[in-house]
C-alpha cells in the first residue's frame, strides 16, 4: 500500500494491541525460514537462527521483511504468530513492497496449520486488517478472495461475541461495508477486548 492514513493508523494500533508481547519462543526464525527455502541442512539453519529478532518484532526493519518474504510460506505456527504482525504493520505503512493477500487467503482457506495458535484478539486485528485493504486500489484483483477469506476463515471471533457482546457490536458497527473504519475510533469499541493491552 502506499499511504498511511488515519484509518490505516487505527488498523494498526489495533494489530499492536493484540499482537505487543508475543516472543518467537520456538517459532521458525526469520533468517531460518530462509534456510528452509533454500534446503540447507540442520546447522546451517541453526546459524541462520542465532540472527533472528526473537523477543521484539517490532525491531525488525521493513527492509528485512522484503528480503525474506519468502519466509512467510515456512514459518510454523509460532514463527508466524510473531512476524505476521511486522508484516501487516509494515504493508499499511506503505514500507514493505509485497501484498499481504496471498498468505492470509489462499493459506487461510487451506486451513494452514501456521494460523493455529492465534488468539482471538488477533484474529480479529486480521479481520480488521483485511477489511481494511479490501478496497484499496492495490488489492483490487484480490477483492474476490479476501472477501471469501473474511467469510470462511477470518470470522469475527466468536469469543468476542460471546463475552463481549456490547464491545463486538461497537467495533462492527465501526466498520462500512467498504472496509472503511468510521469515526468511531476502534479503542471505542475493540479497546475492552484487548483488556488495555499495549
Amino acid at each position: 500500500m502506499k499511504e498511511l492514513g488515519e484509518e490505516a493508523s487505527e488498523v494498526i494500533q489495533i494489530i499492536e494491541a493484540a499482537f505487543g508481547d508475543v516472543k518467537l519462543g520456538n517459532g521458525t526464525g526469520l533468517w531460518e525460514a530462509q534456510g528452509l527455502d533454500d534446503y540447507a541442512d540442520a546447522s546451517t539453519c541453526a546459524r541462520y537462527r542465532e540472527q533472528d529478532e526473537k523477543d521484539d518484532w517490532r525491531r525488525i526493519s521493513p527492509e528485512m521483511l522484503l528480503r525474506c518474504h519468502s519466509s512467510l510460506s515456512f514459518f510454523n505456527a509460532e514463527g508466524m504468530r510473531f512476524h505476521l504482525p511486522a508484516f501487516l504493520i509494515a504493508d499499511l505503512r506503505g514500507d514493505l513492497g509485497i501484498g499481504m493477500d496471498f498468505c492470509l487467503t489462499h493459506h487461510a482457506l487451506a486451513d494452514h496449520p501456521t494460523f493455529s495458535l492465534l488468539s482471538p484478539e488477533q484474529r480479529l486485528g486480521i479481520r480488521m486488517y483485511l477489511l481494511h485493504i479490501m478496497h484499496h486500489p492495490d488489492y483490487q484483483f484480490s477483492k474476490p478472495d479476501i472477501q471469501c477469506a473474511l467469510d470462511q476463515y477470518w470470522v469475527w471471533p466468536q469469543e468476542l461475541r460471546s463475552n463481549s457482546g456490547e464491545a463486538s457490536n461497537a467495533a462492527a458497527d465501526a466498520v462500512t461495508p467498504q472496509g472503511q473504519i468510521t469515526s468511531h475510533h476502534p479503542s471505542s469499541g475493540l479497546g475492552g477486548l484487548f483488556g488495555g493491552r499495549k
